[in-house]
């Protein structure tokens, strides 16, 4: 039976207070519900983008403390910090995964710079580190360049795909991008063994898409207040935990398992940070 690893990424981008007790709480309830890992990304007090770490530690090591969900955490987000700064996150002993962004997209009014040097600076910092990448394409050529890029680094196989949509000014969610997106994947990887891919939805208000991509042999989903915090319509969730578990029915239904951190340490090739 196959099985699908829950990510959760647990801290809207707007957010102004950074406490790492709340936040630890709140994960640890999401693994409960059946989040196999969690996306971070290194704030400050303030919520804002940083490359000290501190904060970030001490809210991994509550974590850690309680529950043995993966941790994963961004080298990107819209920010004035330098490609150095932003991989400050690929270094720390507990940390075993990375986003890696490998190019530039419009995010509503925003641009989200990822220029070619930054992306390979980014490539060698997280395999330097021994760190499981996951590779966030925003648009169907991206997938062309982790390809190129695959041909100049070793990269670990299974690689690892986040399909993000839903942003404006970038794939629009809608199912027919989403396909789109899946056979680009396929063309640029005809060895389906090599690759696992899942969905982040940015601005979510239903399920739809989501099931249309578990349909569709999704490994991974991403769901959590930092895309969206919709339950469906008007529904609002009150944590986070609540969309795992409501992420989490949606699978079983569909004859599906939740995949257990190690279960999903075993699924994308990462060992468990100390």
């Amino acid at each position: 039976m196959r099985k699908v690893m829950l990510s959760v990424a647990p801290v809207s981008a707007s957010a102004t207070q950074n406490d790492p007790r709340a936040i630890a709480a709140d994960v640890v309830a999401c693994w409960r519900a059946g989040a196999a890992m969690v996306h971070l990304h290194c704030r400050d007090a303030y919520g804002r983008l940083t490359d000290d770490v501190s904060l970030l530690a001490e809210t991994v090591g509550l974590i850690r403390a309680q529950c043995p969900i993966i941790i994963q955490v961004s080298t990107g987000g819209v920010s004035n910090l330098t490609i150095e700064q932003r991989c400050r996150p690929c270094a720390p002993a507990w940390v075993e995964c990375n986003s890696l962004n490998v190019g530039s997209v419009n995010l509503g009014d925003a641009v989200y710079r990822n220029p070619m040097m930054d992306v390979r600076y980014c490539v060698q910092q997280i395999l330097a580190n021994g760190k499981v990448p996951e590779i966030e394409v925003f648009e169907i050529g991206m997938i062309h360049t982790a390809r190129v890029l695959a041909r100049q680094f070793a990269f670990a196989h299974p690689l690892l795909f986040a399909l993000v949509v839903g942003h404006p000014g970038a794939m629009p969610a809608t199912e027919a991008a989403l396909d789109l997106m899946i056979r680009g994947l396929y063309t640029f990887y005809p060895e389906e063994a090599n690759t696992l891919w899942g969905i982040t939805e940015a601005n979510r208000t239903d399920w739809r898409l989501i099931d249309a991509a578990l349909d569709s042999g999704a490994s991974t989903v991403r769901i959590g207040f930092e895309d969206s915090d919709s339950l469906g319509g008007r529904e609002r969730a009150p944590h986070n935990a609540a969309l795992v578990a409501a992420l989490a029915e949606r699978v079983k239904a569909k004859g599906l398992l939740c995949a257990t951190p190690d279960e999903a340490r075993q699924m994308i090739g990462c060992r468990r940070g100390v």
